[in-house]
């Protein structure tokens, strides 16, 4: 059986190596097959789990209740420990080349901090969909309507960029879809619970990136 190292650089592309003399081995087809369809499955529970259990506390009680807080929380932990599954036996060591290195530290670092941030301003309880609150527009939320979002979208990439292979890949932009549709839904929730504001919000503040516009003003 190969080992996790030789799984992992085989999905390296060549540029990306620090010694390209080093040509990778080629990965089993049924190593990355058993990989793609675990996260498939992974992906489609996701998702049934956000649109059924979530976005039904969320219509009904305005709230999560601890039960489907914890499903959602334990989907992203199982999302968070995934790359252990293929991540090197040399790892945190990276093969990629220094200019990799230090765009992908800086991205993951920087996610981090925007992530742990976001969580301080808006608050744990609130985070987690077990506190409605005040709609947030300060800070963070005057640029972006999602800034953990952003910030953990940050994080994953620079993951990627530091240790990438194709199930890096799927891994990142599973997790990437996962955490959209968990957007959308608390949209609709939050469309539900304060109207007119929020819809002004939304016109006026990108829901990732993007250029914040000035509110608009009532004419006469």
């Amino acid at each position: 059986m190969e080992s996790p190292v030789h799984q992992y650089r085989g999905f390296l592309p060549g540029w990306l190596l620090l010694d390209k003399l080093d040509a990778p081995p080629q990965v089993s087809t049924s190593t990355s097959t058993v990989y793609l369809l675990s996260i498939s499955l992974l992906t489609a529970v996701s998702i049934l789990v956000i649109r059924l259990f979530v976005r039904r506390d969320y219509m009904q009680r305005g709230q999560l209740t601890v039960g489907s807080a914890f499903l959602q929380a334990f989907i992203f932990f199982i999302y968070g420990g995934y790359p252990i599954i293929y991540l090197p036996g040399d790892w945190p060591e990276t093969q990629v080349n220094l200019t990799i290195q230090v765009a992908g530290f800086a991205s993951l670092t920087i996610g981090l901090s925007i992530l742990l941030l976001g969580i301080f301003r808006l608050g744990i309880l609130q985070s987690l969909g077990l506190n409605p609150g005040r709609l947030k527009k300060t800070d963070f939320y005057r640029l972006t309507r999602n800034p953990q979002v952003l910030g953990c979208f940050m994080y994953v990439i620079g993951f990627m960029m530091l240790w990438p292979s194709g199930y890096a890949l799927s891994w990142g932009l599973s997790l990437m879809a996962i955490i959209h549709v968990m957007v959308l839904t608390e949209e609709e929730h939050l469309r539900n619970t304060y109207g007119q504001d929020y819809e002004q919000y939304c016109k006026s503040v990108p829901r990732y990136l993007g250029f914040p516009k000035k509110p608009e003003r009532d004419k006469f």
